[in-house]
């Protein structure tokens, strides 16, 4: 992809093709028709599907030998799979998992400690769009190599999720992570009360999707940062994070937003604390990926674009020396024209805008920091943006 960046020259050429991608969010049923994430049956000829998590496709599905077992349509010598046990929930699961592995549930609906009490008939809608979110963020992790591991199989350093309401005591539950527990206010379902919230709390931006990403990046400096090599640097980039975070909430929420905060940071949220900071930029670092694949999927261009700035140099790098510096530049900068595009496509709709943020220099290096942890943990992340 740099070597196409540097034919077009000085030009900020976003490298969008009408290729397939490498992970593109649609495939293709046996019959043809065109299948997206979220499918777990074919429109056009009713064909059973099933997302494989690894390497994350769908695909569609012949019965095998054995009572609810499938063949994958793209992958015959893959083994034989069972749909997960939520298919038939209100989550609508639509994932895979090897026959005779675990108890019928996939890999991210193994994460679930706490579902939201059904016998309300709200909760139905609701956790069927947190697991749409969620199921969103597992692949994505999984696609990028990180380790995405049950607490129930490693209480210590695992991941689960708690979607609950307010208790018998009348506490509306806060949604945050502790300890690899991501909990979430199912009430964030609620597309009304989601939209009052963000409105109260000035937020350009409040997604279930989002708030998995932000949460989960939490949990990834716990067990990617914390007592490890990236600790030291880590400190220089976004700050020392043993500062009193009770007195940084406390100050944030008096005082607000420092003075010009956009010059530093993604959000004025991520100017509380060195660990939000760290989790806003986790989270965006995530959105750029998947929507840039996506687009890429999708065949979308920007190329004909003149928007009005300049793309970013190579010194604007956490490390301008890594040899992949300069893929992961021209990824940045086809992000920022992708967004640009698509911020006028909202514009035109009367819609709010696509990606109401704007990076400046020095959370474009604290991006590519996220990028070097997770490439290091993953092994994945440089291939990921290679093929972008």
């Amino acid at each position: 992809m740099y070597r196409f960046f540097e034919q077009l020259g000085s030009r900020i050429a976003a490298p969008f093709a009408s290729g397939p991608s490498r992970n593109s969010k649609v495939w293709a049923c046996r019959c043809g028709q065109a299948l997206f994430f979220r499918n777990s049956q074919c429109l056009a000829c009713s064909a059973a599907l099933g997302y494989q998590p690894v390497p994350g496709r769908l695909t569609s599905l012949q019965p095998a030998d054995s009572p609810e077992t499938w063949w994958l349509d793209a992958d015959p010598q893959a083994g034989a799979f069972v749909r997960c046990a939520n298919l038939d929930t209100p989550a609508a699961c639509n994932w895979l998992v090897p026959a005779g592995e675990g108890q019928g549930l996939c890999v991210a609906c193994r994460l679930n400690r706490t579902i939201p009490d059904l016998s309300l008939v709200e909760n139905h809608e609701h956790w069927r769009k947190v697991e749409i979110a969620k199921r969103r963020l597992v692949a994505q992790l999984l696609d990028l190599g990180l380790p995405v591991i049950a607490k129930r199989e490693d209480e210590a350093t695992g991941l689960a999720f708690d979607f609950v309401g307010t208790d018998l005591q009348g506490r509306n539950p806060t949604t945050g992570h502790a300890d690899g527990l991501i909990t979430l206010d199912i009430k964030e379902a609620d597309d009304a009360h989601r939209e009052r919230v963000r409105v109260q709390m000035g937020e350009p931006y409040r997604t279930l999707l989002g708030h998995f990403r932000h949460e989960v990046g939490h949990y990834y400096w716990d067990r990617l940062i914390a007592g490890s090599q990236w600790l030291g640097p880590f400190r220089r980039v976004f700050g020392d994070e043993r500062d009193s975070y009770a007195q940084a909430l406390e100050r944030h929420y008096q005082e607000g937003a420092p003075t010009h905060w956009q010059q530093g940071f993604v959000s004025a949220y991520a100017t509380m604390h060195p660990w939000e900071d760290w989790a806003e930029t986790w989270a965006h670092y995530l959105h750029m990926m998947d929507a840039v694949d996506t687009a890429l999927g999708f065949g979308m261009s920007a190329r004909e674009m003149e928007l009005d700035y300049q793309p970013f140099p190579l010194e604007t790098l956490y490390d301008p020396t890594h040899p992949g510096g300069p893929m992961f530049l021209a990824f940045v900068n086809a992000w920022i024209e992708l967004a640009g595009m698509l911020n006028e496509l909202s514009r035109s709709m009367g819609q709010p805008d696509f990606y109401p943020f704007v990076l400046p220099a020095a959370v474009i290096a604290k991006l590519h920091f996220v990028h070097l942890v997770i490439a290091q943990a993953g092994g994945r992340a440089e291939a990921v943006v290679q093929s972008q």
